[in-house]
């Protein structure tokens, strides 16, 4: 089978397709044929070493396909059927082993390229508009990167359980893709953000922030909410945010901070499955847009890292073996 591997970490050059023996399901695996692998910015972390790998390595963690072969002990799946998973290391190529607890069954008016494109995102945007944050009427949330695939979810989903949005974009082009997302207010660059979320909540600043850019943003974040408001960290796409003093948050109006991961979200199949079954259930309902902004075969990982992390992209980005 094809895959995109490293050798070493690094920029995106050292992403190369090569051929690999196929794998064979262990017990407790689910072999699946990959229709779709979603490209995510943890992947670059791991390609340039902030996240440690095993080298050689596969990379990708999202995906979509057809179930090819079952494990022993494993029940409730059968050859044929649509699956996506959130976390199979090695999912950018055309064949990967998926822990079964991992696997998750895709549901009728459901395909595997919008299953691929709203699994990892989408249950992020869903922990943290119903957990980290339990957004509803009345509440003001702020989104960095409002157009991004994470942002673009997380409108929706704020607007679902009543919350006003705020958004941040890049481009006046990517503003348009916020507000179709359902955003009250749209911000063309990060620096007038601080301003307006305080403009719009008549000084007394938003209830929460959901921040992805990190150290451009965290400053200005930080300034946006009100007295005991909640600064959700939960990404870096400029660079990770460097040790600040504490005694800020107090100085501030007694915020909270915090850097959660999907993981903790997730620590268990029931959890896994509750949100999974909400979440591509408004996707079957019509009731979530799920974007996809970017598709690109296996042989041209190298430049779908170059879009993502050029903030080039929009939606959701796809690898298709």
């Amino acid at each position: 089978m094809r895959a995109v591997q490293i050798e070493r970490t690094g920029g995106p050059e050292v992403l190369t397709v090569t051929d690999l023996p196929a794998p064979e399901p262990g017990p407790g695996q689910v072999l699946v044929d990959v229709e779709a692998a979603g490209v995510n910015y943890i992947d670059t972390y791991r390609r340039s070493g902030v996240y440690p790998l095993d080298l050689p390595a596969v990379l990708g963690s999202e995906g979509a396909g057809r179930v090819r072969a079952l494990g022993a002990g494993v029940e409730g799946l059968a050859p044929g059927q649509l699956v996506a998973w959130k976390e199979a290391p090695g999912s950018y190529a055309e064949q990967v082993l998926v822990a079964a607890d991992e696997v998750v069954p895709v549901p009728d008016g459901v395909d595997a390229t919008t299953a691929a494109a709203v699994l990892l995102q989408g249950l992020t945007a869903h922990y943290l508009a119903t957990d980290t944050f339990a957004a509803g009427p009345g509440t003001w949330a702020l989104v960095h990167a409002g157009a991004g695939g994470v942002g673009l979810l997380l409108t929706q989903v704020l607007k679902l359980r009543g919350a006003n949005v705020v958004t941040t974009v890049s481009t006046p082009a990517k503003a348009e893709l916020s507000r179709a997302a359902g955003a009250d207010e749209v911000v063309v660059g990060y620096d007038g953000s601080t301003a307006r979320a305080r403009e719009l909540t008549g000084g007394a600043g938003v209830d929460v922030v959901y921040d992805s850019v990190g150290k451009d943003t965290f400053d200005a974040s930080l300034d946006a909410l009100r007295p005991r408001g909640l600064m959700v960290l939960f990404g870096g796409s400029s660079g990770q945010v460097p040790p600040f003093d504490v005694q800020r948050l107090n100085a501030k109006g007694s915020l909270f901070l915090t850097r959660p991961t999907l993981a903790s979200y997730t620590r268990d199949r029931a959890e896994l499955l509750a949100r999974t079954d909400e979440l591509l259930g408004w996707v079957a309902a019509g009731r979530l847009d799920v974007r996809v902004g970017h598709t690109h075969p296996l042989a041209e990982a190298r430049r779908a890292h170059e879009e993502l992390q050029g903030r080039r992209t929009t939606g959701k980005v796809l690898l298709l073996p």
